[in-house]
């Protein structure tokens, strides 16, 4: 599988205090452990309640943090389809969308609100805010 993101730039004293830190902690067992999961073809050895918790939560945190400042950042890990596939990308919005009961025609006008040239910049180099 592909290596993990980057691990957090901040300080051990700086999160200490951070009532957050734990988010950030979390994000990197959840990434390892899920890892994990997929080598070993354990997928459904993480329930569905779980994946749909983290992915509201993500979904929700990237929304807040690009429409708050508004910016928008790499929401993936690696280069292009390096971590994530494209059908992998597809399978997920596509469902999204059906949850909301959004389609293709919504998605598409939405698509253009901030064109940015964020995807050539690797996610390594994005700040951690």
């Amino acid at each position: 599988m592909s290596e993990a993101p980057e691990k957090s730039l901040e300080p051990k004293e700086t999160l200490e205090n951070d009532p957050y830190a734990p988010v950030e902690r979390a994000a990197e067992m959840v990434w390892e452990r899920v890892q994990e999961a997929l080598e070993k073809n354990e997928p459904d050895r993480i329930s569905d309640k779980a994946v749909m918790l983290m992915m509201t939560a993500a979904v929700k945190l990237y929304a807040r943090k690009c429409d708050g400042s508004d910016r928008t950042f790499r929401p993936l890990a690696g280069k292009r389809d390096e971590v994530v596939t494209p059908t992998e990308a597809l399978t997920v919005t596509t469902e999204i969308l059906r949850a909301l009961r959004l389609g293709p025609m919504e998605f598409a006008l939405w698509a253009r609100r901030r064109p940015e040239d964020y995807h050539d910049i690797p996610a390594e180099s994005v700040e951690t805010k």
